[in-house]
């Protein structure tokens, strides 16, 4: 059969018209506001008068915003600054967006195309677009003012940041991952992030379509999910690994019974038997931490088909890799690595964070055992992020564990506009688990694995 028809694992799902894409043009810089010393004027006397309010839990954002207009229209009636019905109507949405809201970060936080906001104290707001930073003329107006947006954000999760607790980790209610720091921790004033999960998540076609991976990785990667393939993704900060790991655990059958792991709940997966467990910090008094090598324990104790642990990063791994060797097939997550061979060490290290006396070799003889495939990412120079390695874990040899390269990408320099050009492509070697994926019914193609010619010899 011919490699156009074995590669009906991919099929796109998306409806019609719906287009996911991570590319926009840059951020319309805020033009100067004459109004300014007005707003300023009129913010701080509303956050003086409605602060406790607006971190009032109990409250809705109704009631709040019915407040913070109400008592609004009583300062605009009170002073002096003439103002037309628009210019009211305006600064009245502007305050209320302050302090119910998100302040100047609002709009990036609607915006589709920002997948990473950073607050460097009140003077500079930078914004993530396609791959690459840019500095936007958007602030706070107060460090009281971020104070208050960071407040707001940890509070809405029953968490709390303070001199005595000075720094946070929290998400918003679509997903997106936060962290706050403030002083005296933060020397220049509080600094916030967030790191933007889409409403539709991605899927394997807009993967492709990005050229993240090429549509005969897509198909190996989905057989090797179909056939219970223990999967470790891998790459430095803001590669695409919770991405990729959304993708690929939207391959499992909807028949399985699906325990995830997070530190903050972002994986979103379309499956029907699904338990999703978050872990959970101390609380002021030191108490009360729930770690994910809990979760990891008992989520065995759950009767998953699968584990899926967001990031592994401590001493979870351990009880991950007895998860994946006592049953637990087909178990996936993600590890911080520069390369497929240094997630290896990392993992290795990991292993004896537990703090239980395992002999070296016996640690990497584990790993071996457990992990079968590991797809690692690297973000490129013009700010894409690519699959750069498949990589399959052979086994043992002496006290090495030995792997082989599936797939690689190889690099062709740059383009004129600057764009990193090369392709992910076969290195020629069949895997090893092609021959389990054949016992579960799974056939690849053998002309899937033929390495391409050099670019030389290509005619």
């Amino acid at each position: 059969m011919k490699l156009s028809q074995r590669l009906d694992l991919v099929q796109p799902d998306r409806p019609a018209g719906a287009q996911a894409t991570p590319h926009g043009d840059g951020p319309a810089l805020l033009p100067s506001d004459p109004l300014a010393e007005f707003k300023d004027q009129a913010r701080s006397a509303l956050f003086e008068k409605l602060e406790k309010r607006s971190l009032d839990p109990s409250l809705t954002e109704e009631q709040l915003r019915a407040s913070v207009t109400a008592e609004l229209q009583r300062l605009m009636a009170a002073g002096d600054t003439p103002l037309t019905a628009e210019e009211r109507e305006r600064i009245a949405g502007e305050i209320t967006r302050d302090l119910v809201g998100h302040g100047p970060i609002e709009r990036f936080l609607d915006d589709q195309e920002v997948t990473e906001i950073m607050v460097n104290g009140t003077g500079e707001i930078f914004i993530e677009r396609s791959g690459r930073l840019e500095a936007t003329e958007s602030h706070f107006s107060s460090e009281e003012h971020l104070r208050h947006v960071i407040e707001r954000i940890v509070a809405r999760v029953g968490r709390r940041i303070d001199e005595s607790s000075p720094m946070v980790d929290a998400r918003l209610p679509d997903g997106s991952r936060v962290n706050a720091i403030i002083p005296p921790l933060a020397i220049d004033g509080p600094s916030l992030t967030i790191r933007k999960f889409s409403a539709d998540p991605y899927r394997v076609e807009d993967l492709v379509r990005f050229e993240t991976m090429t549509i005969e990785v897509a198909a190996l990667l989905k057989a090797a999910v179909h056939g219970k393939l223990n999967l470790l993704v891998t790459g430095g900060t803001g590669t695409g690994k919770t991405t990729l790991l959304n993708v690929l655990s939207s391959f499992i059958p909807p028949t399985e019974r699906v325990v995830t792991i997070e530190d903050a709940a972002e994986l979103q997966l379309p499956l029907r038997n699904l338990v999703r467990l978050e872990s959970r910090p101390p609380n002021i008094e030191g108490r009360g931490r729930v770690a994910i090598r809990d979760l990891v324990r008992n989520a065995l104790r759950m009767r998953p088909d699968r584990i899926v642990v967001g990031e592994v990063r401590g001493a979870e791994a351990l009880d991950m890799l007895q998860a994946m060797n006592t049953g637990h097939e087909g178990s996936m997550s993600t590890l911080h690595a520069n390369s497929p061979r240094d997630a290896l060490s990392r993992l290795e290290t990991m292993v004896l964070m537990a703090g239980l006396e395992i002999p070296m070799n016996a640690v990497r003889d584990y790993i071996s055992s457990a992990l079968t495939l590991i797809a690692h990412l690297s973000r490129m120079r013009d700010g894409t992020r690519r699959i750069t390695h498949i990589t399959e874990i052979v086994g043992m040899e002496g006290d090495v564990v030995t792997m082989q390269d599936i797939f690689k990408f190889r690099h062709d320099g740059l383009d004129d506009a600057g764009r990193v050009k090369g392709r992910l492509e076969a290195t020629g070697i069949r895997p090893k688990f092609s021959e389990h994926l054949t016992d579960r019914g799974i056939a690849l193609p053998a002309e899937m694995f033929i390495r391409a010619a050099e670019p030389g010899n290509r005619q």
